[in-house]
């Protein structure tokens, strides 16, 4: 792969990473509850799952998803219906805290928000709309596959946990600007009405 080519590639990705989209705000969301070092654990999960569709893209296996109907129409509602689900627990409930002396609950919800991680990254149209489009235009087949696909997405997922990181910390900032006792409702209302707006544009898409 040439390095003008490579440059390109990490442009448009970038672009794509740093724009707030679902992912940024449940990173957002999970900083502010669990704490910036928890919140990792959701972006390496949403990380796992871009992952997964990057190689599904390069197989040519997304391509499939993309043009049926049914299965795009499918994960979309999923995906919109799971962002509702985030955005009413969260205006019903506001932002909570986890108690860090329990390790079992600890270890359950660093799992579960590895999990929701990796839910969010998968049922996101968008995504998988990308990474079909993107990854096929700087594959060389006369190229080892291989060696483009580590290059491509090694790049993608270092600016991926770059920008979910940045979102992570500015929810932390944010947190301790605003300590006070009715913080956790309104930013729970916030992010609440957010996650709901996103459910609702997403369950709008279209190929």
């Amino acid at each position: 792969m040439q390095f003008e080519s490579w440059i390109t590639f990490c442009s448009i990705a970038l672009l794509a990473t740093a724009t707030p989209g679902p992912a940024a705000l449940l990173v957002s969301v999970h900083s502010l509850t669990f704490g910036f070092k928890k919140s990792l654990f959701t972006v390496l999960g949403n990380v796992t799952g871009l992952f997964a569709m990057s190689g599904l893209s390069v197989l040519g296996l997304s391509t499939i998803v993309l043009h049926s109907a049914v299965a795009f129409t499918v994960i979309k509602v999923l995906g919109a219906l799971y962002l509702i689900y985030l955005g009413v627990k969260l205006w019903r409930h506001g932002l909570g805290t986890v108690d860090v002396h329990d390790s079992n609950r600890s270890n359950s919800h660093v799992l579960n928000l590895y999990c929701q991680g990796v839910l969010v990254a998968l049922t996101n149209p968008k995504a998988i709309v990308f990474t079909t489009a993107l990854f096929p235009q700087f594959i060389d087949v006369s190229v080892p596959l291989v060696v483009q696909f580590s290059v491509l997405v090694f790049s993608f997922m270092s600016l991926s946990v770059m920008c979910l990181c940045s979102y992570a910390l500015m929810a932390q900032s944010a947190k301790y600007k605003t300590q006070n006792a009715n913080s956790g409702t309104w930013l729970g209302k916030l992010f609440g009405s957010s996650f709901i707006g996103a459910g609702c544009f997403l369950a709008t898409t279209s190929r």
